[in-house]
């Protein structure tokens, strides 16, 4: 399952990306800051840098 997690570099979002990983699905992290990214991949997770008070639906569901 994709799961996708607002605030992704949050300690619990990080702790929940490497569980959400291990049991096989495909967490997404959700971070304003680019320097963010190697630490949700090391987590197992795939990030998206983007604003949430500024982003389109459109363009963040991609």
């Amino acid at each position: 399952m994709r799961v996708v997690i607002a605030g992704g570099h949050g300690q619990i979002a990080l702790k929940l990306e490497r569980l959400l990983s291990a049991r096989g699905d495909s967490p997404v992290g959700l971070v304003r800051n680019p320097a963010h990214v190697d630490d949700l991949r090391d987590a197992g997770a795939d990030a998206v840098v983007c604003d949430l008070e500024s982003i389109a639906v459109d363009e963040l569901a991609g």
